[in-house]
């Protein structure tokens, strides 16, 4: 297979179908604001929406990038390193690949929500206040870790085009999970597949729903692990500190401004690692002891001015 047929295997499916993307969102945008029983929808919003399709855009560019670099690493791997190859010509495997790559997703997504400087790159994805179609298209332009998490795969012996192939049509099922238009599903689909119901809880910030449901096409992972929540009210969608702002930017690169400002200011080496690889809102035990005292202070005052 020479470079020019194997990089259009690598171009699909997923951009063929973001003109689809695009009709979709603008037929669910008319269907919401003409559905006057929409209580509880978070509908959609002209600057969100122009905010999310200007980062869906900028992220198809760098994930072109990403697929040049990791196209010849993993050829590489799959070439050299690989201690068998599976047929790609055979229905089983690629029933196989497409589970890999779903369980390769679970993991890199949930790396994404508990690393700090993976959630960096992510949080552009869960900045919306609104939960639409639209909102899938609100991706990161930073998908390093995607290609960490796929590394192994070429080593498995899985030809390195298909495993673009799978992951798009894996983000494609992922955008239809993005939508408060469709409830809950039969129970055997909920049970097995990630459904809207069960992405809506992904993307709240309240208490109950953080950090579950990682699960790209199926939900298994999720109940596998211990990182399954079923959808109990309508999720407040935002992150746990609003951002206020729709500059696209801003969205993309906050964090990474945070994680440096406070890797300058710790004094030790082990705080300064772990502003950057425990979890989102890790802080040193020093600085939660203090604000654990402060706390109790405010509170202590309190008390005897009211006595």
């Amino acid at each position: 297979m020479d470079i020019v047929s194997l990089w259009r295997q690598v171009e699909n499916p997923l951009s063929y179908a973001v003109p689809f993307f695009f009709v979709l969102v603008a037929i669910e945008a008319v269907m919401l604001r003409a559905d006057e029983r929409r209580e509880g929808k978070t509908g959609y919003s002209m600057i969100d929406t122009r905010t999310s399709l200007l980062m869906g855009s900028g992220a198809l560019m760098f994930m072109l990038l990403i697929k040049i670099v990791t196209l010849f690493l993993f050829a590489l791997v799959w070439t050299h390193l690989a201690p068998w190859h599976i047929p790609a010509g055979t229905w089983w495997s690629w029933i196989l690949l497409f589970v890999v790559v779903d369980l390769t997703w679970y993991f890199n997504h949930r790396f994404s929500h508990r690393v700090r400087i993976g959630w960096a790159a992510h949080q552009a994805h869960h900045s919306s206040e609104h939960f639409n179609l639209g909102t899938a298209l609100r991706q990161k332009w930073n998908p390093w870790s995607e290609a960490i998490f796929w590394l192994p795969l070429p080593f498995l012996g899985f030809e390195p085009w298909t495993i673009y192939v799978a992951f798009g049509f894996n983000l494609i099922y992922q955008f239809f999970s993005h939508t408060e238009t469709i409830g809950r599903l039969p129970r055997p689909i909920e049970v097995i597949f990630n459904t809207p119901s069960h992405h809506r809880v992904h993307h709240g910030s309240d208490a109950e729903y953080l950090d579950k449901n990682y699960g790209g096409i199926l939900i298994i992972w999720d109940r596998m692990f211990g990182t399954f929540q079923q959808e109990l009210h309508t999720p407040t969608y935002r992150l746990t500190t609003p951002v206020n702002t729709h500059n696209v930017f801003k969205l993309q690169y906050r964090e990474y401004g945070n994680i440096i400002a406070d890797v300058k200011q710790a004094p030790r080496w082990l705080d300064r690692l772990g502003y950057i690889f425990a979890p989102p809102g890790w802080k040193p035990r020093r600085l939660r002891e203090a604000e654990k005292q402060a706390t109790n202070s405010t509170a202590e005052g309190k008390i005897t001015a009211t006595q």
